[in-house]
């Protein structure tokens, strides 16, 4: 296990020698150059525009540009779009940016499956790695848990589609949702917010920034939410699925001169839940034998929001972290020093098979930690041509404990059955340029090296299992971009995406603990124009993309020779090709009015997609070719309107209406044969779709808020009080579902969307 003091000693050491030379150099120099923010440094921006549209800078491509010039698929919100929305964590940003679909998995604290563009993983195992990369301040967060997270101190959003192996590393291959939070100010102010909710839901966060001299400003955040749950449990009528979330900490600033910067920031998660799921079993599954009748064959709609597990659930989650930022402008070139610390222990005690008969208990305890280093170096060459170069490594741990009782007695305790330790590390550098070529033509490209070692220890199989595998990828991208005239841009591009291979942490036999299964890649081609028009009133950006996408990593039921029964692990077991449309649209008729739109269409089909599993005792060939990618919707649309008053109440003070309606089709959220599948005697057993269980139904979600916001005190602080409604329509239906083993299935379980939801939000900042 990493030593956190070792790492924060690290941190410490590397702030104070680069400190010292930055010193050494300012003193030498004399009075220090202006200010330039180094590369990635600033989120996404937006500058005033007269009578128009304003200019957003974003930092996609590592770099500070307008969101118009930038040859990359990003939709980007900016704090005002989120405070307008009343929204209360990342899943908000499902529908907002096309081809986005963002859930919440009910087995992992704080966890989020996430995808874009038809290409997600939804485990929380962390022996797994995620799709698409969330990036915290810069940091990568390597496992789904802890990426659901909160809105309040966002500074802003970009949600990059397509693989970003380049610039952000292997784990991108179908995007990143890029968040950057807000730096300590140096000067007094603070921001706060009460929200109260249905389901009783509060919501208490508050963010303080005070100078604590010239040279250094302090930034105290803390923020609890807590929530009773929307459902109810069939025979006590009481609330269950609730939670309580805390996450503090604070930022300190170090400026001693205009051309050095350091940001440490530590901070700390924290959640206790109540971890629980809907039965969706039916007639013929095995465990509704031993249930009573009521408890199966329900539907997926309001039926979703009664449970029936009797023993109690628990869930614990403690996450701290500590992140180091240096930036140091040097002239000709602006060097980044990004260091990073993170940690989480995880309990969770879950009666999962969703019945009130004890079938299948388990007790999962999971320790994790990551570090992570990366040096970067942004400049340029006269000017026409620009780079952004660097170093990374990354290194993480975890040990997983779960204790599990399967048609178990209640009240009988439960048994070891999984004793995991994994370890990865990952090297790479990586370089991406801009050349201005020729009058407006641009080319830009680049590549990554990267080299992935990942090993696994079982001590529970053959008195200590453990294997060692590598894996080394080129990642390139280049791309080449026109502008005819200042408002309209054209690009092409191509980008290769990568990610890792690895051992399955859950495989119960040696086999299936040792076998690893091998990176997934992708080669994604995309055309694509930004544009404005009416004198920047309306801004359309599209794009047309193709990917190939190839060597799947997917979860698939098999029997293995020495096993035990019926193992759900992951291997590669096909290959697709996912083609679509996307946009984004901006309109300001008038100065007080923005209306904003995105659509996304995707069209995904495995190509050969064959594999085993079992059947009864027996095992068989399976084509599955034909049933659809999972979390993978066909079309996505979003609308939004955002109309402002201003009032007389002092300088400042407006009433906002914000509405939206987001569209998601239906989608799989697990590939499992439908159990109507006909089985001939012999040869290939061909399945034509996945469970119908496992299918999202069509989301029709409406949201809604009015905000007053008044000056106070000469105009040095203003208030705001918001009502807000989510899901407005009342849209019931599941947001994940999964079966257990098939041909027969054992059990089926899903968790719900939140239903119609509203509430009030008062707000004061200084």
């Amino acid at each position: 296990m990493l030593d956190l003091y070792r790492r924060v000693a690290v941190l410490a050491l590397s702030g104070g020698a680069l400190a010292l030379s930055v010193n050494a150099v300012a003193q030498d120099a004399g009075t220090a150059a202006p200010p330039a923010e180094p590369a990635a440094a600033a989120p996404v921006s937006a500058t005033a525009s007269e009578g128009g549209i304003e200019e957003v800078i974003v930092s996609a491509r590592r770099r500070d540009e307008s969101i118009q010039t930038t040859p990359v698929a990003v939709t980007a919100l900016t704090t005002a779009q989120l405070d307008a929305a009343a929204v209360a964590n990342i899943g908000a940003l499902q529908g907002a940016a096309p081809n986005l679909l963002i859930t919440q998995q009910p087995s992992g604290a704080a966890a989020a499956n996430v995808s874009i563009r038809g290409i997600g993983f939804a485990d929380v195992e962390k022996s797994f790695d995620p799709a698409v990369g969330i990036n915290v301040d810069g940091v990568y967060i390597g496992t789904s848990t802890g990426q659901f997270l909160d809105y309040f101190d966002i500074a802003s959003i970009e949600v990059l589609r397509g693989p970003q192996g380049t610039l952000f590393g292997r784990n991108t291959i179908a995007g990143v949702i890029n968040i950057q939070r807000t730096r300590p100010t140096g000067e007094w102010g603070g921001k706060f917010d009460a929200s109260f909710a249905r389901f009783d839901e509060v919501g208490l966060r508050g963010v303080v920034n005070m100078p604590l001299g010239d040279t250094l400003a302090l930034k105290l955040f803390a923020f609890h939410t807590e929530n009773d749950g929307y459902y109810e449990d069939y025979y006590t009528k009481k609330p269950r699925g609730g939670y309580e979330n805390e996450n503090y900490g604070a930022s300190l600033l170090w400026s001693p001169s205009d051309s050095f910067s350091a940001l440490l920031t530590l901070e700390r998660q924290e959640q206790d839940f109540d971890p629980v799921v809907a039965s969706i079993s039916q007639t013929g599954d095995v465990f509704c034998a031993f249930a009573p009748p009521v408890e199966c064959n329900r539907n997926r709609e309001d039926d979703l929001y009664e449970i029936f597990a009797e023993d109690p659930a628990d869930g614990q989650y403690n996450s701290p972290a500590a992140t180091l930022q240096l930036d140091w402008d040097i002239g000709p070139v602006k060097l980044t020093s990004l260091t990073s610390y993170r940690e989480s222990d995880e309990r969770q005690l879950m009666d999962v098979d969703a019945l009130s008969t004890d079938l299948y208990v388990f007790d999962r305890h999971q320790d994790y930690d990551q570090f992570s280093q990366e040096f970067r170096a942004a400049g340029n060459f006269g000017d026409r041509f620009d780079y952004v170069a660097g170093l990374y490594y990354f290194e993480s741990e975890y040990h997983l404990l779960q204790y599990t009782k399967v048609f178990g007695v209640l009240g009988a305790p439960l048994a070891l059955t999984q004793d995991t330790t994994g370890k990865s590390e990952s090297t790479a550098g990586y370089i991406d340029v801009n050349w201005q070529f020729a009058d407006r033509w641009r080319l830009s490209g680049g590549g990554r090296y990267t080299k992935d070692t990942k090993e696994t220890l079982n001590p529970l199989l053959a008195g200590g299992t453990n294997a060692e595998k590598s894996w080394n990828k080129f990642t390139p991208k280049v791309s080449i971009d026109f502008r005819p005239n200042d408002d309209w841009m054209v690009y092409a591009a191509y980008s290769a995406g990568y990610r890792s291979g690895g051992f399955n942490g859950r495989g119960q036999t040696v086999i299936s603990a040792t076998t690893p299964y091998d990176p997934e890649t992708v080669d994604a081609y995309e055309i694509g124009f930004k544009s404005e028009f009416l004198d920047r009133r309306l801004s359309l950006n599209m794009a047309a993309f193709y990917t190939d996408y190839q060597d799947i990593q997917q979860s698939t039921t098999v029997t293995l020779a020495g096993g035990v029964g019926n193992e759900t692990i992951v291997t590669n077991a096909a290959k697709a090709e996912i083609k679509g449309i996307e946009a984004d649209v901006t309109f300001q008729p008038i100065d007080d009015l923005i209306f904003r739109s995105s659509i996304g269409y995707a069209d995904s089909e495995f190509g050969d997609f064959l594999t085993s599993a079992p059947v009864g005792t027996e095992v068989r060939d399976f084509d599955l070719s034909n049933v659809d990618l999972i979390y993978a919707p066909e079309l996505t649309f979003a609308l939004s309107g955002e109309y402002t008053v201003p009032i007389s109440w002092g300088n400042g003070s407006e009433l906002r209406f914000n509405a939206s309606y987001r569209y998601l089709s239906e989608y799989d959220q697990q590939i499992a044969a439908d159990p109507a599948t006909p089985i001939p005697p012999t040869g290939v057993i061909v399945v034509e779709q996945n469970d119908p269980r496992l299918r999202s139904d069509v989301q029709n979600l409406v949201d809604a808020s009015i905000s007053l916001t008044w000056g106070m005190q000469n105009n040095t602080s203003k208030a705001r009080l918001t009502l807000f409604g989510r899901n407005l329509t009342d849209d019931l239906g599941p947001q994940t579902a999964f079966t257990v083993a098939a041909f027969p299935t054992l059990w089926a379980f899903s968790a719900a969307r939140e239903p119609r939801t509203y509430g009030v939000q008062i707000g004061f900042e200084f």
